[in-house]
């Protein structure tokens, strides 16, 4: 079965970086990074995230040492949450560092993490173990496998000034999403069975009261289809109100539609989903619509992907590299990329505090 033709391409950026990134790094030269946390070094990289919304350590020495990294991610972050309820297939490379559980042939619009649930991450840390191309990059190029991030508040306020955008303030954002039931597929290779996750994987457990419990807890309303097949779906708002900026950010993108699967191995090849009622394995696993059940057109959804990649900007990774990214303040992605004999691309997730959403606040525009 041939790949549907894609409804939305994203750019990722015009070309021109929205921030310079040079501005929230921290230059680790001269420390032992290893050794331990270093006093000096976290109040520069939590002072960085405080007025940015991002802070990147460079020149750390750390290699390919993904722990040593990730104990440097939850000192700055402060805490972290489990990877509980989440859509893609992430597994533990370390201690409460995930994989990026995605091919890395698949485009990854932009997006916010966990913003289909009614709990989410106020941050989010990703550490580089290899990176397929650190030579150095002038601020007008992006290396393979960048990862990009979109400067939200601009975002935010290219949105509220279109039709699109009032009518998500108007009438919020619904998510669909479904999950097949592991022993449904033959044998554990997802992509081979057209498979985006199981609720097995999602939820970490193994029956279908334990995975309905924890969908429920976090605000999704759940029903069973044939092969118990897992749909669920969020009603919320399209926004979310950040306390340290004292205004409302946009808080999703068409990263939970059948458009995340564009280039998806495996997933690609399926039709985009009809409707929640009938959706089944046989479609594309995720959708969105407006909070009144009403279907985003074409257009609105390619403006949707373009307003993120109108203010993005490339993070050139070298191995060794921390970056912690304000969840409110950037939305990040990535194109697709393949790798060439010898080249490897490793990055590790933590997620950081955990918060309750709370959508707009209509004294906060």
């Amino acid at each position: 079965m041939a790949a549907q033709a894609p409804i939305v391409t994203p750019r990722f950026w015009t070309g021109q970086p929205a921030f310079d990134a040079k501005a929230a790094t921290v230059d680790c030269s001269g420390t032992d990074m290893a050794a331990g946390i270093t006093p000096g070094v976290l109040r520069r990289a939590r002072a960085a995230f405080e007025t940015h919304g991002l802070v990147l350590l460079a020149n750390t020495g750390l290699g390919a040492d993904l722990e040593a990294m990730g104990e440097w991610g939850k000192a700055i972050m402060g805490s972290q949450m489990k990877y509980e309820g989440g859509a893609n297939a992430r597994k533990t490379i370390v201690k409460n560092v995930y994989e990026t559980g995605a091919p890395r042939q698949a485009l990854l619009h932009y997006h916010h993490e966990m913003a289909y649930v009614s709990q989410s991450t106020s941050m989010l840390c990703f550490s580089c173990a290899a990176a397929c191309d650190d030579t150095p990059r002038a601020p007008g190029e992006a290396a393979k496998g960048a990862t990009f991030l979109s400067h939200n508040a601009l975002v935010t306020d290219a949105l509220l000034a279109t039709e699109l955008g009032t009518k998500l303030k108007e009438k919020g954002i619904c998510y669909i999403r479904c999950l097949t039931d592991a022993l449904e597929m033959d044998g554990d290779d997802m992509s081979a069975n057209g498979v985006y996750n199981t609720w097995q994987q999602s939820f970490g457990v193994t029956s279908q009261e334990e995975a309905e419990k924890i969908a429920r807890s976090k605000g999704l309303h759940v029903e069973w289809g044939p092969g118990r097949y897992m749909r669920t779906k969020h009603y919320t708002s399209a926004f979310e109100y950040h306390p340290a900026t004292d205004c409302n950010m946009l808080y999703s993108s068409i990263a939970d539609h059948g458009s995340w699967f564009d280039t998806w191995p495996g997933v690609m090849e399926l039709p985009y989903m009809e409707c929640y009622e009938n959706a089944s394995p046989a479609e594309r696993p995720l959708k969105i619509t407006y909070g009144d059940d009403t279907d985003f057109t074409a257009d609105e959804l390619r403006l949707f992907c373009e307003l993120y990649d109108r203010f993005g900007f490339p993070i050139n990774w070298k191995q060794g590299d921390v970056a912690v990214v304000c969840n409110y303040r950037f939305a990040h992605g990535r194109p697709g990329y393949e790798l060439e004999e010898g080249e490897e691309r490793t990055l590790g997730v933590q997620l950081g505090p955990i918060f309750d959403r709370v959508g707009q606040r209509d004294d906060k525009w």
